[in-house]
């Protein structure tokens, strides 16, 4: 796989070693168990897969290379690159200025704009109309675009399934900059919709059956539907693709339902499916699929809680959390700097969307058993500061380097 130049500030010694080391063992990564740094008094749990994926990495070299390549010159991206209050933080700090928010507002106007200025397209990409836009200010945008490979399959898709006449159902979250920008390319070809979650799914479903009536579809997914959907005509022949940082086992539930749907609505089988219905599976993404795999294997350990790192916004870390939830106190942190003492922990609840403070997080026992995982935006070095944190807290019978040396 492709190297790429990530700046020495995201890296993590301890990380990387850990990482090098499984990855050694388990080269073919069947293996989802986590790995144990043992302190001793307090023993933590890594997940086997975490932290920059692929499309990060990538991003992220783009992205500093860019700066690097334009001295002199207005350097923008046309919203948060990753989401991650780190990395985007350490780009505005040498220079670049976003143009909208993560939800699409616009905070400097594109008139604002000439051709001698750079714009970074971000990792999830963005849509045809804001590509067009810029280029025609005189910004080529496929020079500085960081668009996750991943997610450009996708769109491929999408595009390979226009082709046979299918229209596209879009597992997502409609104000996410992946999901508007999936939409935007899979309705430049076919009818789109988009559905957040198996509610909306099986919303959708009741139009494709005709337990609701077609003139209720327009209401009901309002701001989700491509100019000139028509429910009737339009859920005849369907494949759902999905934005890449979902719940992977969400995603395939949604498309087992519709397809099921399908099934009993034209009287199909396993064979004659593909009339109605496409195969889609493989636009699930890679580290998606490995990071929430890795959080199964993570939750078979017994333990007293779990920490999960990560943004705020960031999709696939939210997805982590809510798996953990399930199973154990699990406490959502943007780095150590949430865990104020051994006795208080400041972390974000999704659904609520507010942080919230937490006493006696750690248990007065020994040995503390923590499970740790981070988002695919998150650096190492972060996962590093929150283990060196917790750490600190404790007597402790090995050091950070020794547990390093474990490892090599």
């Amino acid at each position: 796989m492709k190297q790429f130049n990530v700046p020495f500030i995201y890296r993590s010694p301890l990380i990387a070693a850990v990482k090098n080391k499984r990855k050694q063992q388990d080269k073919m990564k069947k293996d989802f168990t986590p790995a144990l740094l043992d302190f001793g008094a307090v023993q933590i749990y890594l997940a086997r897969h975490f932290g920059f994926c692929y499309g990060v990495e990538n991003a992220i070299d783009i992205a500093f290379r860019t700066i690097d390549e334009n001295p002199g010159k207005r350097i923008f991206l046309l919203s948060e690159m990753i989401h991650n209050p780190q990395v985007n933080a350490d780009l505005q700090q040498r220079g670049v200025q976003f143009l909208q928010d993560t939800h699409g507002k616009q905070i400097i106007p594109f008139d604002e704009l000439n051709k001698d200025d750079v714009v970074i397209i971000p990792a999830f990409g963005t849509t045809l109309a804001i590509e067009a836009t810029l280029n025609n200010i005189g910004i080529p945008t496929a020079t500085y675009n960081t668009t996750c490979p991943f997610v450009e399959k996708v769109w491929n898709r999408s595009q390979q399934i226009a082709t046979k006449n299918y229209s596209v159902v879009v597992h997502g979250k409609p104000t996410h900059e992946e999901t508007r920008a999936t939409f935007s390319h899979a309705a430049s070809n076919t009818p789109t919709v988009v559905v957040k979650d198996m509610q909306e799914a099986m919303a959708l479903s009741k139009y494709i059956t005709g337990e609701k009536q077609s003139t209720d579809f327009y209401s009901e997914f309002q701001g989700r539907y491509s100019d000139g959907f028509d429910v009737e005509k339009d859920m005849q022949r369907i494949g759902v693709v999905n934005q890449t940082t979902m719940l992977a086992s969400d995603t395939q539930a949604i498309s087992d339902y519709l397809k099921a749907v399908m099934m009993a609505k034209f009287n199909l089988n396993e064979d004659t499916i593909e009339t109605h219905f496409a195969d889609t599976r493989d636009t699930l993404c890679y580290a998606t699929n490995d990071n929430q795999s890795a959080v199964y294997g993570l939750l078979q350990t017994p333990a007293d809680l779990a920490i999960v790192v990560g943004g705020y916004n960031s999709s696939n870390t939210l997805h982590l959390v809510e798996l953990c939830e399930e199973k154990l106190p699990t406490y959502f942190i943007s780095s150590e700097e949430a865990i104020v003492s051994p006795d208080e922990i400041v972390h974000y609840n999704f659904h609520t969307k507010q942080k919230n403070s937490s006493t006696s997080f750690l248990p007065a026992k020994q040995p503390v058993k923590i499970l740790l995982t981070s988002g695919a935006s998150c650096p190492d070095a972060v996962v590093e500061g929150v283990i060196a944190k917790i750490v600190s807290f404790f007597n402790v019978q090995q050091t950070m380097e020794s547990i390093i040396g474990q490892f090599k």
